[in-house]
């Protein structure tokens, strides 16, 4: 039987930190391991003032790729007509370098690297370019680097997940090409970094992800439900900063979700909302405007595209798929007798393994 032992890093008292862990420039470099189901990347994305949003992942391995997979890089752009350009090539391994220093990663001609100013919050240099599509992008922190407790979970039989948010919030500035195409352009951008040894599909169910900003405020979470053979636990770290500040680090996020919609792309249904509480402190509702990238992960593996063989493999293992949702978002804050709400839109996603 696997392993339902489940070990949170978080600081304390409980299933959050009173005292921030701080993030140095080693959290967010390699994390060697010899294991043959390590897997590591580093993710960057930035809604732009000319209404595109562009998304970067550098890979030395994801979870779901074969043991020995070479690494790679995915450019995903959304444009504002609706439009998604997505690329990704695979190179081989003397192509590559990834520092365990901090962030230093090269994988053919794409790199991304950080760089600490005297006294200041990090920045990152992110240069992708694949197949017509290049993004050249400064993020510059404005707020500090985050991660939940000591940043690493432990699943049990030596399996391991580890998350750190590099930027939480960033300004970003630089170009987008496109076909030759190059316009200049700004924006608020995020990154950050997982790692982890483990076949992530025998742990996890499915989890949410997102984050949203207001003028005053910034929000990020996550929300990772593991099998039920692995205690169907939720795992639920939320960051809330004020400015520059992190003012709220925790693991006691409820998640709660509305009435089930079918998605014909996906071949699933997907929450027409979600709601977050931190009992107290906080409640969000996100309501689904639109999904703007909806996907059947069964697509990606050519032997499971037959339709005499999907119904089968849905049978076996389910239906796994991936969503990118624009919501509207309500948010609430409590501290003592005192209650504020911000409302706006932003982007999350949703990614179900059966």
């Amino acid at each position: 039987m696997p392993s339902t032992a489940i070990t949170e890093a978080w600081n304390g008292p409980g299933r959050r930190d009173a005292r921030l862990t701080t993030v140095a420039p080693h959290h967010n470099g390699l994390h060697p391991s010899s294991s043959r189901t390590a897997f590591e990347h580093w993710y960057f994305d930035a809604q732009l003032d000319s209404g595109h949003v562009v998304v970067g992942f550098l890979i030395k391995r994801r979870p779901e790729d074969l043991p020995w997979a070479r690494p790679w890089v995915e450019l995903i752009v959304y444009s504002p007509d609706g439009d998604r350009r997505q690329v990704s090539r695979r190179y081989p391994s003397a192509a590559t370098s990834f520092s365990a220093a901090g962030c230093d990663v090269r994988i053919g001609a794409n790199t991304a690297r950080s760089e600490f100013p005297a006294g200041g919050l990090p920045t990152h240099q992110v240069r992708l370019a694949e197949d017509g599509v290049a993004f050249e992008l400064t993020f510059e922190n404005e707020t500090p680097s985050w991660m939940p407790g000591r940043g690493e979970t432990q699943f049990g039989d030596g399996e391991t997940f580890g998350w750190v948010v590099a930027a939480p919030r960033a300004r970003v500035h630089g170009t987008l090409e496109l076909d030759g195409k190059k316009i200049a352009v700004t924006g608020r951008g995020y990154a950050d970094h997982n790692w982890g040894v483990g076949d992530m599909k025998r742990v996890i169910d499915r989890w949410h992800w997102g984050r949203l900003y207001t003028d005053d405020y910034s929000l990020l979470y996550a929300n990772v439900l593991t099998q039920p053979q692995r205690g169907s636990h939720a795992i639920a770290p939320l960051m809330l900063a004020r400015g520059a500040e992190v003012v709220l680090s925790t693991g006691e996020t409820v998640l709660s979700e509305g009435p089930a919609r079918f998605d014909s792309a996906a071949g699933r249904e997907f929450p027409e909302w979600i709601e977050l509480r931190v009992p107290d402190q906080l409640e969000l509702r996100l309501t689904v405007n639109s999904v703007i990238h909806a996907h059947d992960l069964l697509d990606d593996v050519p032997v499971l595209r037959s339709r005499l063989l999907r119904p089968l493999v849905h049978k076996a293992i389910g239906h796994p798929a991936y969503f990118r949702f624009h919501s509207t978002f309500e948010l609430t804050l409590r501290d003592g007798g005192t209650v504020e709400r911000r409302t706006g839109t932003t982007l999350h996603e949703l990614v179900a393994l059966r």
